[in-house]
C-alpha cells in the first residue's frame, strides 16, 4: 500500500498542537446557535474537530481516551463559554452578583458542562483507530464515524438530564432550518445531532482514508442529507378545523422593574386593557405577566377579565405566580375565557433560578431573586380547550425538553393541537439568548409536527407552523401585539409516540448500537499497517 502524500508544513505544525486549536472551535460552534442558517456551518466546525480528535498516533486505547478528554474537555469549554456568556447578565446585573463572582460562576459552568463531550471524546478516540502513515479502511473509518456518533449523542443526553439537565447548545438545534431537522419528527432533536455529528464524522473520513474511500464517504454523507431531506417532507399530523386567531402580547416590561411594587399598577393596566380589547380566539401573554400572586390583584381585577373574554368569545393563557397550599408556590399558567377553570404549573423548573439545590442557598442568597423557589407541577398536565381544539403551555426553559412534553402526546385522542409557550428572557438582556430559544422552540414544532407560539416579555413573540417555520414575529425590545392565524394540527409523529412511553430510550438505543458497531469494527479490524 502506498504511503499518504505528506501534509503541508502549517498543516503539521498545527495538528502537532491540536489543543491550541480546539477551543476556538468550540467558541466558533457557539456562534451557529441561534442563526439562520449555519447548520452547514457547524458540521464544518464538528468536522475539523473531528479530524484533530482523530489526528494521533498513540496506539493504547487508553492513552487515545486521554488525549481525547482533554481535546473534548478544551472543545466544550470554548463551546459553552462562547455560547451561554449571557448568562452572566441575569447574576450580575439582575441578580446583584458581583461582577467577579457571575464572570467565574458561568466559567465554572461552562467548565462542568464541558465534561460530557469530554467523556464522549475520549469513549469515540478509543474507539478509533491510531493515525499511521497508510490510509485507514475503510470499514474501520466508517466504525470511527459512528463512535464519534454514538459518544456525542450519549453525552448530549447525558447532560440534558443528570442534576435536571441543561440541554441548552445541543448540536441538533444548530441544524433547525437544514436538511438534517428532517429526521426529528422519526428521531427528535437528539437524533437531529446525532445525524449531524455522523455528517461531520463522514466529512472529517477525509483526512484519513484513502481517495477512493473518501468518495464513499461523501456519497454516504450525500446520501444522509438527501434521505434525511425526504423524510421530513413526510406529513404525519393534518389540519384540525379552521385556522385559530391568535393575540401574543409582548409588554416590554424591563426586568429591573418587573417585580417592583410600584411597577405593578402599570403593568397590570398594560396587560389587563390588551386582554379587555383584543379579539381573537387565543390570546396569550408572557411568563408573569401578572407578577403577583392573585390575593394580591385589585378586587375584581380576572373577573372583568374573564367577562371580557367571553363577551368577546375569546380565551386567554396569562403567566401569573400562583399557591399551591400554605407555602409552595408554582409558576403558573391560568386558562381564562372557557367553561371550566384551567390551571398550568411549571413541570421543569430550572436551578437556582425557580428552585435551589441542596447545598446551594448561599449562591441563590448573593443572586437577590424574587420567587426563587418553587413547587414542580406533573409532566401530564391536560391541554387547555379552545373552541374544540387543545393547546399546550409550556413555560420559558422546559420547552427545551422534548421527551418530557412527548408525555401530553402519550393517548392521540388528548394529544395537543398547539404549544403555546409563555416566557421571560429580559434576565438575559438583548443577547443572542433570544434567538437561541426560538430555535429551540421551532426544533419542538418540527419534532411533533404541530405549531408553536409564543409570547415573550422582550422577545422574540413569534408565531411558528408545523414544519418549524417562523410565519410571524415582533421586533424585539417593543411592546405590542402580534396579531395572527394558527393552523390546528391532530395526529402524533413517531417520535411523539416511542418518546411518550420511552422517554429517552430510542435516541439512548440508536446511540448504543452506532458504538456497538464500531467496537465490532475495532475488533475485526484491530490493527493499521505502516
Amino acid at each position: 500500500m502506498k504511503a499518504a502524500p505528506a501534509r503541508p508544513a502549517l498543516l503539521r505544525r498545527a495538528l502537532a498542537r491540536p489543543q491550541w486549536l480546539v477551543l476556538p472551535l468550540g467558541v466558533l460552534l457557539a456562534q451557529t446557535f441561534g442563526r439562520a442558517d449555519a447548520g452547514g456551518l457547524a458540521v464544518l466546525v464538528l468536522a475539523a474537530f473531528g479530524a484533530l480528535l482523530w489526528h494521533t498516533p498513540l496506539q493504547a486505547p487508553l492513552a487515545r481516551a486521554r488525549r481525547g478528554a482533554l481535546l473534548g474537555l478544551l472543545f466544550g469549554l470554548g463551546w459553552f463559554a462562547g455560547g451561554i456568556w449571557w448568562l452572566y447578565i441575569s447574576m450580575a446585573v439582575y441578580g446583584g452578583m458581583p461582577s467577579l463572582l457571575a464572570g467565574a460562576a458561568v466559567l465554572l459552568f461552562s467548565l462542568y458542562l464541558a465534561l460530557y463531550p469530554a467523556l464522549a471524546c475520549a469513549l469515540a478516540a478509543a474507539l478509533a483507530p491510531p493515525a499511521a502513515a497508510a490510509p485507514w479502511p475503510l470499514l474501520r473509518g466508517l466504525g470511527a464515524a459512528a463512535a464519534l456518533a454514538g459518544a456525542w449523542t450519549l453525552g448530549e443526553v447525558l447532560r440534558g438530564t443528570v442534576f435536571t439537565g441543561f440541554p441548552w447548545l445541543a448540536v441538533g438545534y444548530s441544524q433547525v432550518g437544514g436538511p438534517l431537522a428532517g429526521v426529528a419528527p422519526l428521531l427528535g432533536g437528539y437524533g437531529v445531532g446525532f445525524v449531524a455529528v455522523l455528517a461531520a464524522a463522514l466529512l472529517a473520513l477525509a483526512t484519513q482514508l484513502g481517495l477512493r474511500d473518501t468518495a464513499v464517504a461523501v456519497l454516504a454523507l450525500v446520501a444522509l442529507a438527501l434521505g434525511s431531506a425526504h423524510v421530513g417532507d413526510l406529513r404525519w399530523t393534518r389540519a384540525d378545523g379552521p385556522p385559530l386567531r391568535v393575540a401574543l402580547l409582548q409588554g416590554d416590561v424591563a426586568q429591573g422593574e418587573k417585580f417592583r411594587p410600584e411597577a405593578l399598577a402599570p403593568t397590570l393596566k398594560l396587560y389587563g386593557n390588551w386582554l379587555r380589547s383584543v379579539h381573537a380566539d387565543l390570546i396569550v401573554t408572557p411568563e408573569t405577566a401578572l407578577p403577583t400572586l392573585p390575593e394580591y390583584l385589585p378586587h375584581g381585577f380576572l373577573d372583568a377579565l374573564r367577562a371580557a373574554l367571553r363577551a368577546h368569545g375569546a380565551h386567554a393563557l396569562v403567566g401569573i405566580p400562583l399557591t399551591r397550599g400554605a407555602d409552595a408556590y408554582t409558576n403558573s399558567v391560568i386558562g381564562l375565557g372557557g367553561a371550566h377553570p384551567y390551571r398550568y404549573d411549571k413541570a421543569h423548573l430550572v436551578p437556582f433560578g425557580e428552585f435551589i439545590p441542596y447545598g446551594f442557598h448561599w449562591f441563590v442568597r448573593l443572586m437577590h431573586m424574587p420567587l426563587g423557589d418553587f413547587a414542580r407541577g406533573r409532566l401530564d398536565q391536560a391541554s387547555f380547550g379552545v373552541d374544540g381544539r387543545l393547546i399546550a403551555p409550556t413555560i420559558c426553559y422546559e420547552d427545551l425538553f422534548g421527551e418530557q412534553l412527548a408525555q401530553r402526546f402519550r393517548h392521540p385522542q388528548t394529544a395537543p393541537d398547539v404549544i403555546a409557550n409563555l416566557t421571560n428572557l429580559a434576565w438575559f438582556g438583548d443577547t443572542v439568548a433570544l434567538p437561541q430559544h426560538l430555535q429551540i422552540a421551532r426544533m419542538r414544532s418540527l419534532e411533533f409536527q404541530v405549531p408553536s407560539v409564543r409570547a415573550t416579555n422582550t422577545g422574540v413573540t413569534a408565531i411558528i407552523d408545523s414544519q418549524g417555520r417562523v410565519t410571524a414575529q415582533l421586533p424585539v425590545f417593543t411592546s405590542g401585539v402580534l396579531l395572527g392565524r394558527v393552523q390546528p394540527m391532530r395526529g402524533v409523529t413517531p417520535y411523539a409516540w416511542m418518546a411518550s412511553r420511552l422517554g429517552y430510550a430510542p435516541v439512548l438505543l440508536l446511540a448504543a448500537l452506532a458504538l456497538a458497531l464500531a467496537a465490532v469494527a475495532a475488533r475485526a479490524l484491530p490493527t493499521i499497517r505502516d
